[in-house]
């Protein structure tokens, strides 16, 4: 099955062999997803809920460049740091998704920048669209 790499206009270099996504069969999916900027820098250091709209925006970018949206996700995987964080979360990822939502799961654990709070991996099915 053919497959198109996803990777946004002002994208920057991964900090490791990987692409925001892959679009496979009218399904995008999306890289863990972390609160980084262009030069890889942790962005809202010490705000769960900042972190977590900038991962989610991040996300939304590479879906629609894919051809999809926000609606079309079905899929995320969360991941972060401490429990304390769960409620802000979940206050910003219920912004994303207001009607039906995704499943999901969400589990503690460290990530790969100590300032990360959050991250997120996602699938999308977006159609038999092209990049």
């Amino acid at each position: 099955m053919p497959k198109s790499v996803i990777i946004p206009a002002g994208t920057g270099t991964p900090i490791a062999p990987f692409v925001p996504a892959t679009l496979a069969d009218g399904v995008v999916y999306v890289s863990g997803t972390l609160p980084f900027d262009a030069d890889n820098n942790v962005v809202h250091v010490g705000d769960a809920a900042a972190q977590t709209r900038h991962v989610l925006e991040t996300i939304k970018k590479v879906i629609e460049t894919a051809g999809g949206c926000m609606a079309d996700v079905t899929f995320n995987s969360i991941f972060i740091t401490d429990w304390q964080h769960y409620a802000a979360v979940n206050q910003v990822y219920a912004d994303y998704f207001p009607g039906e939502k995704p499943a999901r799961f969400c589990i503690q654990c460290g990530l790969v920048k100590p300032d990360a709070l959050v991250e997120i991996a996602s699938v999308a099915h977006i159609g038999k669209r092209e990049a």
